[in-house]
This record gives structure tokens, sequence and C-alpha cells, in this order.
């Protein structure tokens, strides 16, 4: 299975934010670029669709930055590809021809067991185990 790297970049940074739930503390743009070896334009982008979401929550001005908006064990990889790559899941096959309605069948049921995965699978899995501390003592 193939990711897009803006899907991957996403739940890089999720599971970086993970780490800082309920500690109040928020992160930057531009540690969390650094820390997870993202682009920080192109991490502008999705962290606003995050926000967008509903996954994240941010301020703005010098004391500002992102953090999760609720706990990682409430926000589902399925939460993520949804607001990611909402067509990700969508199935993709066409019904025509003798075998196309056995082959869409197919990839079908095999889409409704990866969405059941996905939204069972949290975020919380995702979230790095080493240096617990604070953001910035990296």
């Amino acid at each position: 299975m193939k990711l897009s790297r803006k899907l991957e970049y996403a739940c890089r940074v999720l599971a970086q934010l993970g780490r800082f739930y309920g500690g109040g503390q928020l992160a930057h743009i531009e540690d969390l670029a650094r820390l997870e070896a993202v682009p920080q334009n192109y991490l502008v982008q999705i962290l606003n669709e995050l926000r967008m979401g509903g996954l994240l929550d941010s301020r703005r001005g010098k004391q500002g930055g992102y953090m999760l908006a609720k706990a990682p064990a409430e926000i589902s990889l399925r939460d993520i590809v949804d607001i990611i790559e909402p067509g990700m899941l969508s199935p993709a096959t066409n019904p025509e021809g003798q075998s196309g309605a056995q082959i869409s069948e197919v990839w079908n049921s095999i889409g409704k067991k990866l969405r059941k995965d996905l939204q069972q699978t949290s975020l919380a899995i995702m979230i790095p185990r080493y240096n617990a501390g604070a953001l910035y003592d990296i």
C-alpha cells in the first residue's frame, strides 16, 4: 500500500503533537517541520486542513502554535484519511463487463474492511515512545 506524501506528513506531525497532548504546550510550525522532516511551506497547508477538519486547535501570534483538539486515542486514522485524502477510501472500480460486478464487489469488500480497520486504529499507536519531554528540548 502506498500512502501519499501528504498523508504520511499529516500522520507524522499529528503523532509528534500527540506526544504533548494535555500539557497545554503549543508547537510552532518551524519546530514541527524540523522534528518530522517536513517542508515548512507544505506543512502550513496540511496543518490548516487538519485544523479545519477539527483535529487541531491553533493560536496566532508570537506565543501561538498548534496542538491536538482531542486526545490521540480519540483520533482515528480514518479521521485523518477523511480530511487529508477524502477520495482514498472510495471505490474506484467499474462494474461493467462480464467480470466487472464481481471485481467491484471484491474490492468494495476489501475497502469496507480497510475503512473499519482505520476507524479502529487511533493516532495513539503512532506516537513515538522516546523522549517524552518538552517539544523544545530535542
